[in-house]
């Protein structure tokens, strides 16, 4: 007596006698994925790689790959477009610029703010509830008819390109667009505690956050500390050179937060270099700067 075709169980009309060593069906050669012993079917294939636990990096992301570096893409991409914005629209840098608190008088110009308003002139910057100028300012430069101009984006989007890819190569996109948005918030909290008054514009902050990140990300990777060390010291001289003509508060600001946000990813113990915990370490910090922001706050404004 002849024994009756078996077919495969994806392809019913596929004659086969192999079966999947895992499950134990019939799979014709389409359906064969060979493994280690026999051959497996294309589900219990599918089923093994959703099972296998993704190696992880020391900051808690995936393992860095040499995959293309997305987020600084899009980030220059933004400040790229913002300054074409701003270029079209004369009055963007006013609207959306870093700015803690000043008066804006009959003649349009800025006067300073001393806790007190008068007929005509009218509170304006963070101090009056405009707190999306701590991160909308980090994404605008100096317009293209003042002494610097262009060249301020120029050199921002340089310094981004080189140090963006490398950060974001290590801590994965995720962790790097957190790390690239607080650096930018924590500059400007910085120029509204001590120079409120003063209009700031740039993604200055954020690069020497971006380069406090490297630093760190070296030194817990155990690389050679030399170059990195030259080059962090000629960022810090930058800063001190640039305070003559630029916001040093938020250089300063910005890396102090750029390296405490590495540092945390970088040296918390295992069980806390969870995605979860990472993001309400975040959130805490987010809590602080707000916290911060609204007792400057009521200090200018006599509302303590």
């Amino acid at each position: 007596m002849t024994a009756a075709a078996t077919t495969c169980y994806r392809h019913p009309s596929h004659e086969t006698y192999v079966r999947c060593t895992r499950c134990d069906r019939y799979i014709c050669p389409d359906c064969m994925r060979e493994a280690s012993v026999g051959h497996h079917c294309v589900e219990c294939v599918q089923e093994g790689q959703r099972s296998v636990r993704q190696a992880r990096s020391l900051f808690g992301g995936a393992v860095p790959s040499a995959a293309t570096p997305v987020v600084t893409y899009v980030l220059m991409a933004l400040n790229i477009v913002a300054y074409a914005v701003e270029v079209v629209r004369s009055g963007t840098v006013d609207r959306f610029g870093m700015l803690g608190a000043a008066l804006v008088g009959p003649d349009g110009e800025l006067y300073v703010y001393g806790g007190w308003t008068a007929p005509g002139y009218e509170l304006v910057g963070v101090a009056d509830g405009e707190w999306y100028r701590l991160l909308t300012g980090a994404f605008l430069h100096l317009p293209p008819d003042t002494s610097f101009g262009v060249m301020h984006l120029v050199f921002n989007m340089l310094a981004l390109w080189n140090l963006g890819r490398i950060v974001e190569g290590q801590l994965g996109r995720a962790r790097y667009l957190g790390l690239y948005l607080l650096s930018a918030v924590g500059g400007s909290v910085l120029v509204y505690l001590v120079s409120p008054e003063t209009p700031a514009v740039g993604a200055s902050g954020v690069i020497f956050g971006l380069a406090a990140s490297f630093y760190v990300i070296n030194r817990r990777l155990g690389r050679d500390m030399g170059p990195v060390n030259r080059f962090m010291a000629g960022f810090l001289l930058w800063m001190v050179i640039s305070a003559v003509f630029t916001s040093w508060e938020g250089h300063l600001g910005g890396l102090l937060t750029g390296g405490l946000v590495t540092y945390g990813l970088a040296y918390a113990p295992a069980k806390l270099r969870t995605s979860a915990a990472q993001l309400a370490g975040g959130a805490v910090l987010v809590v602080l700067l707000a916290a911060v922001v609204a007792v400057r706050t009521a200090s200018l404004t006599g509302a303590a």
